[in-house]
């Protein structure tokens, strides 16, 4: 597929320190055009953005991480690409990995940016404990390093997947609901340079995601077909 078809889409909140390296590392990479979607950023997130060759779609409130990204997905749609990648603007992921993520799609709906290391023994418990609510097979359900297909692009962008906070399990759970084919690719992922989670910045951040993540899954958000198949592909 050409570079043009694809958008690199890039959620961002407060990332003025390293948002332009991500802009700039990621169109060097791929030469496909990169949409940074501000969540209400306080800072000089969408200056630097645009400085760096980005496209900058500003949102009036902050909406959260999986709004942000759902923005980006409805820009795609409407502007008639075919792929999107998604990758954070803290830095953490390699921008090198893109190309092989687009690859992938080739033979995949969806294929995620993987990463077992980075995983703490508290998360290994989590994400095995939400494995076995779900029966989804995903290594890593928090990255946010992923492509997505048309089809997977179709489904995102409906009204169905802004009902609650998607991120993470709530996607993957709707995108199995449609027998879609998921795949993981192996990459190596840094520390953040500037900052710390704001997903689990707390104590209280961590539980209330797991609460919230557990109802989504006893609530069988997504369930109305079997859970996809998932895959490790190697580089």
């Amino acid at each position: 597929m050409h570079p043009s078809d694809c958008l690199i889409v890039i959620p961002a909140f407060n990332e003025a320190a390293t948002v332009a390296k991500v802009v700039a590392g990621a169109r060097e990479a791929t030469g496909s055009p990169v949409l940074v979607v501000s969540d209400a950023s306080e800072d000089d997130t969408v200056a630097q953005a645009e400085a760096a060759g980005a496209r900058v779609l500003a949102l009036p409130i902050r909406l959260g991480a999986w709004c942000a990204i759902q923005a980006g997905l409805r820009y795609a749609r409407r502007h008639g690409y075919r792929q999107v990648v998604t990758i954070d603007a803290d830095g953490q992921h390699p921008v090198s990995a893109l190309v092989d993520l687009c690859a992938a799609l080739a033979d995949s709906d969806v294929v995620i940016g993987t990463c077992p290391q980075r995983l703490s023994v508290a998360k290994r418990i989590a994400w095995a404990y939400f494995r076995l609510l779900t029966g989804l097979r995903v290594v890593d359900v928090t990255s946010g390093l992923r492509a997505y297909g048309e089809p997977a692009l179709e489904l995102l962008v409906q009204r169905e997947a802004s009902l609650l906070d998607y991120q993470d399990i709530g996607v993957l759970l709707l995108l199995a609901a449609q027998d879609m084919r998921i795949d993981e690719l192996p990459v190596a992922m840094s520390e953040r340079e500037v900052g710390k989670s704001r997903v689990f910045s707390s104590w209280l951040s961590v539980t209330r995601y797991m609460i919230h993540t557990t109802v989504l899954c006893l609530a069988q958000v997504g369930r109305s077909a079997p859970p996809a198949e998932t895959e490790m592909t190697s580089t």
